[in-house]
């Protein structure tokens, strides 16, 4: 597959410039043929071949092992989540908080990294302190004495407002020093460039597919390093997430998947693994490339109105305008559909993906 052959496969794209991936992409009909061929399976074949419960779990090992394959890492160290504020939740809930623990977050969190460690706060007195940046970029010697006294820093890969790369490898370098761990968002991050999660070096990554992976709602994943795993206790438990259902004590699982609970659909991660391989057809370093080139063009369109850094980090540019909302509202009349961000002030975000053309970087120009 090629980035004209996936483009083909979107039909939400002969309708309209859809430049609004970051918040949400459309999944190529590929994906939800899987998805549909597997409900199908599982509802009309499934029952009077190998039973349900067995496709079902079959398909869960399955899906595990397609996302550490494409993120870089083993699959005992994926868990299945529904979405990446479920991810951040789990993890954020999991660890034994005493009053006075610090967590450092940066001011670029999108409110999934936000909201549960203020109710960390609330229910065990924990300090959360949060770093402020400038123009989306993250002052090193900052984040070092922030952290000098820290149980957990909390940060993105990439910022969903200015489209930076954050620098996470120095981040978790930093953090380890310091004797703090490290849980990192990174649902802008798959899917648009290639990422190698043991290299980040983080304890902690909660994603999800349904941004830049193409895939749809509902398929998340949290990545939990080996010499991690002990030091987050589960506060939920299900059969999926312990080793001998049936047996008296019980046990949780080795790795992540001790944080699954119970009967879950497996069709949108079906969908995710669908997506996935879609992506590799293509080769992430060519769906990087692509990118590149056609946010290079916008950013030269927008001229002085560009917020996003001028030189290539991400597939997300945001740009300034005197009425948000009604420019959203204004440009997808004339079929281009980008969205308003709560900051920084005056900004609307387009997202470009590979499925994007030349043709849908000059519609948004034009139309501004």
């Amino acid at each position: 597959m090629n980035p004209e052959d996936l483009r083909a496969a979107m039909p939400v794209m002969s309708e309209v410039a859809y430049l609004n991936t970051g918040a949400s992409s459309p999944a190529p009909r590929p994906v939800v043929e899987a998805m549909t061929d597997w409900l199908e399976y599982h509802n009309f074949e499934a029952p009077v071949e190998e039973g349900m419960y067995p496709h079902a779990w079959d398909s869960y090992e399955a899906v595990r092992e397609t996302i550490a394959g494409f993120l870089g890492t083993s699959p005992e160290t994926i868990g299945l989540t529904g979405s990446t504020a479920e991810g951040i939740s789990v993890v954020a809930s999991s660890i034994d908080w005493v009053p006075g623990d610090v967590i450092v977050r940066t001011d670029l969190e999108h409110p999934a990294g936000v909201l549960p460690f203020d109710r960390m706060a609330d229910l065990h007195g924990v300090e959360v302190r949060t770093l402020e940046t400038t123009d989306g970029r993250l002052d090193l010697d900052v984040l070092r004495d922030a952290v000098a006294d820290a149980r957990l820093l909390a940060m993105s890969s990439i910022s969903w407002s200015h489209g930076t790369q954050l620098p996470v490898e120095e981040a978790v370098e930093i953090a380890h020093d310091a004797g703090a761990r490290v849980l990192i968002d990174a649902v802008q991050s798959p899917g648009q460039r290639p990422v190698d999660l043991e290299s980040w070096g983080a304890d902690f990554v909660a994603g999800s597919g349904h941004k830049w992976l193409l895939g749809p709602w509902g398929a998340g994943f949290l990545y939990v390093a080996p010499d991690a795993i002990d030091t987050l206790t589960p506060r939920r438990i299900g059969y999926r997430g312990v080793e001998e259902p049936t047996g008296s004590p019980y046990e949780y699982k080795s790795g992540a998947a001790r944080f699954e609970l119970g009967t879950t659909s497996p069709a949108p991660h079906v969908g995710l693994a669908a997506s996935i391989d879609l992506l590799e057809s293509i080769g992430m370093d060519t769906v990087q490339a692509r990118i590149e080139r056609l946010t290079d063009r916008l950013k030269a369109g927008l001229g002085d109105r560009l917020i996003s850094p001028r030189e290539y980090e991400s597939g997300l540019v945001t740009f300034e305008t005197d009425d948000p909302e009604t420019t959203v509202e204004r440009l997808a009349e004339a079929g281009v559909i980008v969205r308003s961000l709560p900051f920084p002030a005056g900004a609307v975000r387009a997202s470009v993906h590979a499925y994007n053309t030349e043709e849908d970087v000059d519609r948004l120009l034009e139309a501004l």
